[in-house]
């Protein structure tokens, strides 16, 4: 599964944090009081008297969350080349989707963030308008361009059991390239995990590359890199099945993982500057089969394929694009509906999301005395709009922290302040707003349409909590559990040390975070419990001896899978001639 750190303190829509140089520890921000109350459409109250819902003056409002970065101003992360050093030319992190192996996605989902654009205070928002590589395997998968078929056209034979002409480094020192010599569990202590694999990306062109995505599904690790795809055992990292090698540099991956275990990647038309991103393909993870792969059209006038946002829910891959959006069956390829724009071309299409939920943020009355944001539910099988909530002038979607329970951010420049959301399940009724008083900073990313919605790493939800980390200034940060009954703050926990720590996915009911690594020691994976004291308790702790190449993965998708931590990364610089990092796998 890709989100900035580094959130502005929370109000309405809160401001932008101060600049932070590349590289560089967020720079401490200075507290900021409760604005005053703000009362409908997110104005103030008169000094003095509550606000709406019965608050007094001084108390966080709705949407207290911290404002988080907006899509456009995230900063490269330079660095140095190799497999140890910071690497450079990091454009733009892709947060895969935490909580599945699309992992920060989704994480998706990493260490680079965007800045908000302004700082602020959480709001409440009233009114009826709210409320209503060069080859790692043995042979290649070649996959031709081309328009709609079935994905069987003829390839190369594949290898029984794929061997790679650059094999991983298990850690041991025994394998190949220029890391594969080294032996990365070497001073090892007792407590610490080990370095079950470390694997060196394909060479890139000198502009850079996309890695996006990172996917872990039945024992094997699945990885975009510039035109491939690739495939590790997870234990040893050995190919799990053959590379497969795409026409040309793929530029865009679905975040999640079809019910039947299948990923859709995109790829570019050609090599020209331009180029579009109007190729797709199927994958099966387990197989490292090809499946069906089509061309999109492009839907009216504005309509573009430069770019391509990839999301599944439930057996439908949406296909976003700047103005519209297309759904096709996983299954086949078939074409179910088309998301064109809304009342007579008033609302355009401006991101959706996968996942539990199918939903379309909608861009309306640009320029006009009713420009206003909308975002709707569909029923991923017809695209029948199931509800619609709309936000006030002023007020921009941002992001969607939870698509289970539906969970928004949104931001209102003009006023410095941001708001954090939860809706009702199946409506677009408000269950509670956040209301504390904190600057948070998940880590949130953008993508190629501007607004990347599920761009956002170290949020999290389950039934009873919001989980949000905290900005680091100075020693360990926090993370905050907030009821989504009430949008108070339940209990915090942490960090273990003195690093920043990011939520990842609930486990078993039991929170897991990621505590970033030190200058000189190694990361960590803690679980924390839901009841009882909230002390996080390491699940792994990575080896000391291997912190310089944690340190290294800025642009990065990270993931927690039957207790092996994986770190991968998003975008290759291209400078390195075959020398950056890609995959790191920790494990006992």
């Amino acid at each position: 599964m890709t989100q900035p750190p580094n959130q502005p303190p929370h109000g309405g829509f809160g401001a932008p944090q101060d600049p932070q140089q590349p590289g560089q520890p967020p720079t401490p921000q200075p507290g900021y009081g409760y604005p005053q109350q703000p009362g409908p459409y997110g104005q103030p109250t008169q000094p003095g008297q509550p606000g709406p819902y019965g608050q007094q003056p001084g108390q966080a409002g709705p949407y207290g969350y911290p404002q988080q970065p907006g899509p456009y101003g995230q900063p490269t992360q330079p660095g140095q080349p190799g497999p140890y050093g910071q690497q450079p030319g990091y454009g733009y992190p892709q947060p895969g989707q935490h909580g599945h192996p699309g992992g920060p996605g989704t994480p998706p989902p990493g260490g680079g963030g965007g800045k908000s654009p302004f700082k602020g205070k959480p709001a409440v928002i009233i009114g009826a308008a709210v409320a209503a590589l060069l080859v790692a395997g043995g042979a290649v998968f070649a996959v031709t361009s081309g328009g709609d078929d079935d994905g069987k056209k003829k390839t190369d034979a594949k290898n029984k059991n794929p061997k790679s002409s650059a094999p991983v480094n298990p850690g041991d020192g025994s394998g190949d390239g220029h890391a594969g010599k080294e032996n990365l569990n070497a001073g090892r202590q007792p407590d610490e995990a080990k370095v079950l694999w470390y694997k060196e990306a394909p060479k890139a062109p000198g502009k850079g590359a996309d890695a996006p995505g990172m996917w872990i599904e039945d024992g094997i690790a699945v990885k975009a890199a510039y035109k491939e795809l690739l495939a590790y055992d997870v234990q040893s990292g050995k190919p799990a099945w053959d590379a497969i090698k795409l026409p040309q540099e793929i530029c865009a991956a679905s975040k999640q993982v079809s019910d039947n275990g299948k990923i859709v990647v995109a790829y570019k038309a050609g090599t020209k500057d331009g180029a579009k991103c109007d190729q797709l393909q199927v994958v099966d993870l387990k197989t490292g089969k090809p499946g069906w792969k089509k061309q999109i059209k492009e839907e009216g006038l504005f309509d573009s394929t430069l770019s391509l946002e990839l999301n599944i829910t439930d057996d439908t891959l949406m296909v976003g694009r700047s103005q519209s959006g297309t759904a096709y069956s996983m299954s086949d390829g078939d074409q179910l509906f088309v998301s064109r724009k809304k009342d007579e071309g008033t609302c355009f299409p401006a991101g959706f999301t996968g996942g539990d939920r199918m939903l379309r943020a909608l861009s309306c009355g640009a320029s006009t005395p009713t420009e206003h944001d909308e975002i709707e539910e569909l029923d991923p099988e017809t695209g029948k709009v199931k509800w619609t909530k709309k936000f006030p002038k002023g007020w921009r979607l941002e992001h969607v922290y939870s698509t289970s329970p539906t969970v928004l951010y949104a931001t209102n420049e003009d006023k410095k302040q941001w708001n954090i959301t939860t809706l009702k399940t199946g409506s677009s009724a408000t269950r509670s707003e956040v209301q504390v008083d904190e600057d948070f900073a998940p880590e949130c990313g953008w993508g190629g349409l501007g607004r990347d919605l599920q761009a956002c790493a170290g949020a999290v939800a389950d039934e009873k909590y919001l989980y949000l980390p905290t900005k680091k200034t100075t020693g360990a940060n926090e993370v905050v559990a907030i009821s989504l009954a009430t949008g108070k703050q339940a209990w915090r926990a942490k960090s273990p040390q003195d690093t920043s720590m990011l939520p990842l996915k609930t486990l078993n009911g039991d929170l897991v975070a990621y505590v970033e690594p030190s200058y000189d020691g190694g990361g960590r994976v803690v679980s924390i419990g839901t009841s009882g004291s909230h002390t996080p308790k390491t699940l792994l702790k990575h080896p000391a001896g291997t912190s310089r190449i944690e340190n290294g993965f800025f642009s990065k998708a990270i993931d927690y899978v039957d207790g092996r931590f994986y770190i991968s990364q998003t975008r290759l610089s291209g400078t390195a001639q075959g020398r950056e990092k890609l995959m790191l796998a920790y494990g006992k």
